[in-house]
């Protein structure tokens, strides 16, 4: 080309893991079997009442159209409710704003807050589009290395520390992903005290929080109505292809994410609003409250098997649908190792070269949205590759 790309594009990195799925997109068309723990994606299709609903919504007409720019208001309200019946905390409607996804909303708020050289602290692992929206509008995504005893989070200790004239925020994720750990509330609140000493924004990534299984999941929101959150309707409510989420701001806010939320997006897809009104009916809470139910039998299910194989897992997840686990006692290139699995047992892992660098070469992602026969069949393949007998009991270390 004659003309040259944007140099934003030297920040961003290409996801790693790609290549491992091009490997194993290689041998199924050789003919070998590969059973996938890598991919961030429920097993299970949307409950029956939101299929019907887009259904009716089409048999209408009533999808054809764009819908306003913050969202349909029926939706906007069915979530403030959501916000009261599940968690007690009044989130006005007009705070609610209907996106593209949790991608969009992570978009429109880098948009509204970041500048150019603005640091935003977050921790390392993290997952890596979170860096690279930062990335993309030019400010500066510093990762934290964050270990078991922060349980893979920042802490406010850790906040004021790093805390300099650069910084603008934090983003943070509760339940996280690649970690599957969740901020405890107290330190939540002292974190948010130490932001709002430096008159700093606060950006919590809570798209797995229907997914907590050993204690009520809370919201950021419970503390303070100057949180910018994000959710999405892809992982407990099973949406992903449909792409949409939300994005709860502050009102003084709400007239600079309308404006970008107009420019960048007109709309999130009518036809996916209107299904997601139905996923606050009793039926489909039901049925994403059965599945929440399904992970934590697979999580349960899976942690004394890796333990077993050799694997550490320093902190046990309590939410999301992954394990992180240490294998630097099996191996010392995280990415060597899942390669070398696939190759030889055809279980598709993701090493942790994409999360981050402080355990880029000691640990793997381990996803469990994939059915417990899968799970039962990848963990026999893993016994016979690493010679190791059946699991027993074991707690995580």
């Amino acid at each position: 080309m004659d003309f040259p790309l944007a140099q934003r594009l030297q920040q961003i990195e290409p996801f790693h893991v790609m290549e491992v799925l091009k490997r194993a997109a290689e041998l199924e068309k050789a003919g070998r079997s590969t059973i996938s723990m890598c991919i961030g994606e429920p097993d299970f299709p949307p409950a029956q009442p939101v299929l019907d609903a887009a259904a009716a919504a089409l048999s209408s007409g009533a999808a054809m159209r764009y819908t306003a720019a913050l969202g349909l208001q029926p939706l906007r309200e069915a979530i403030s409710e959501h916000y009261r019946t599940a968690f007690g905390v009044d989130v006005p409607a007009e705070r609610i704003v209907i996106t593209a996804g949790a991608s969009a909303a992570l978009l429109l708020a880098c948009a509204a807050l970041v500048e150019r050289d603005a640091e935003v602290l977050m921790p390392d692992p993290s997952y890596p589009c979170n860096r690279h929206f930062i990335s993309a509008f030019n400010g500066q995504p510093t990762l934290i290395p964050s270990g078991s005893a922060e349980r893979f989070q920042l802490s406010a200790a850790m906040v004021e520390s790093h805390w300099n004239a650069n910084t603008r925020g934090v983003l943070l994720a509760s339940p996280s992903n690649p970690t599957g750990t969740s901020i405890a509330r107290d330190e939540l609140e002292r974190t948010l005290a130490v932001v709002r000493r430096h008159r700093g924004f606060a950006l919590v990534d809570e798209i797995y929080q229907g997914l907590s299984y050993d204690a009520p999941p809370f919201t950021a929101l419970e503390l303070g109505d100057d949180i910018v959150v994000i959710n999405s309707f892809s992982k407990y409510f099973c949406m992903t292809g449909w792409r949409l989420g939300w994005l709860v701001v502050p009102p003084a806010m709400l007239p600079a994410i309308e404006k970008l939320a107009q420019n960048f997006f007109i709309c999130a897809s009518s036809l996916a609003q209107h299904a997601a009104l139905a996923c606050f009916t009793p039926e489909a809470m039901a049925a994403a409250e059965e599945r929440r139910a399904e992970f934590r039998r697979r999580r349960d299910y899976l942690v004394p098997e890796l333990l077993a194989l050799g694997f550490g897992i320093p902190v046990l997840p309590d939410g999301a649908f992954y394990v992180y686990a240490d294998c630097s006692e099996l191996s010392d290139d995280a990415d060597r190792l899942t390669r070398d699995i696939l190759d030889q047992t055809g279980v598709v892992l993701t090493p942790g070269l994409d999360f981050g660098a402080a355990g880029a070469q000691s640990f793997i992602r381990v996803s469990y949205a994939t059915s417990m026969a899968n799970l039962e069949e990848a963990v026999r393949r893993l016994r016979v590759y690493f010679g190791r007998p059946a699991a027993g009991r074991a707690e995580p270390t």
